[in-house]
């Protein structure tokens, strides 16, 4: 009888470690945003299809300060109304979203 205990014992425990759960795994991901190097440039040095674009899209615009970047791509500086604001261009005055 003893057996019979010690043995259902052993059985159900070693059940028991089927049961158990599985360590949780944290994944942590990095996100690493790398910022284009625009320098100052001259007004007079933006490309005509940069500022025929800027007229075009918006009429009422005041251009303060315009960048360039190694990829020949433009940061503007621009007022309308009371609101400021930046925009992106390629030089061929086609917007770039960022």
């Amino acid at each position: 009888m003893k057996n019979l205990f010690l043995s259902a014992a052993i059985v159900l425990g070693g059940l028991t470690s089927f049961a158990s759960t599985s360590p949780i795994t944290n994944t942590i991901v990095k996100t690493i945003s790398i910022q284009d190097e625009y320098t100052e440039i001259k007004l007079e040095e933006l490309p005509t299809a940069v500022t025929d674009a800027l007229k075009k899209a918006y009429p009422d615009a005041v251009l303060s300060k315009a960048y360039k970047n190694a990829k020949s791509e433009y940061k503007l500086d621009v007022t309308v109304g009371d609101k400021t604001g930046n925009l992106f261009a390629n030089a061929d005055g086609t917007w770039i979203k960022k």
